[in-house]
């Protein structure tokens, strides 16, 4: 789980590391996944992982270097998140609002939707791609996808054969919601395309991902 960096009490003016304006989140950056903040504006300095601005306020800077270290030792793992992120900003999102989505939607960032039990993955750019498409092929524009990833990015990182697709045969099946009904149910509460688990009254403590929700 991601937390702030305590500061150290070995700091000195030597520690702190003043960045220039846009340093992060180039587009052959890595991602700073412990907030979708957006990049440092000029003035602000870095002490230990945390950030200070001129005006002296503290904001939390990533500390977490795990994802980083991951994918700087491995060119395919970096190419395939750059893909991946292509993918995400398309629908008019910036750089650093990708990178969190897709963080979540893989274990990098803390999500209640996956709880303690998500395995960090990098994403698969052919994944990602496929359900994106299947969901624009149920009928969502891209304004409604747009909608339903800031709701629920998430659904990135879901098995598109064992949950997305199961979950819409059930909305259809079970419940006769089709057409503009079901789009419209999708964008409104998207996190039932994720549901699956069905506690039928007897919680069983995976609320984030149960049927009794809906």
């Amino acid at each position: 789980m991601l937390g702030r960096m305590p500061l150290s009490p070995l700091s000195t003016a030597e520690s702190v590391i003043c960045r220039p304006y846009y340093t992060l989140n180039t587009p052959n950056s890595l991602p700073n996944l412990a907030t979708s903040r957006r990049p440092h504006a000029r003035g602000e300095c870095s002490v230990f992982g945390r950030e200070v601005t001129a005006s002296g306020k503290w904001r939390l800077h990533s500390a977490d270097k795990t994802l980083s270290a991951a994918v700087l030792e491995d060119g395919e793992k970096t190419k395939a998140w750059e893909e991946c992120r292509r993918l995400v900003s398309s629908f008019d999102f910036t750089v650093e609002e990708a990178d969190a989505m897709l963080g979540k939607a893989f274990g990098w960032v803390h999500s209640p939707y996956w709880g303690e039990e998500r395995e960090r993955q990098v994403p698969s750019h052919e994944a990602v791609g496929e359900t994106l498409t299947y969901l624009r092929d149920l009928g969502l524009s891209d304004d409604d996808l747009r909608k339903l990833l800031k709701k629920f990015p998430e659904v990135l990182g879901c098995g598109l054969d064992e949950e997305v697709k199961v979950n819409v045969g059930l909305l259809k099946s079970s419940w006769g919601i089709k057409g503009k009904a079901l789009t419209k149910l999708l964008v409104r509460n998207p996190k039932v395309l994720g549901y699956n688990v069905d506690c039928k009254g007897d919680c069983i403590a995976q609320c984030t991902r149960c049927w009794a929700r809906f």
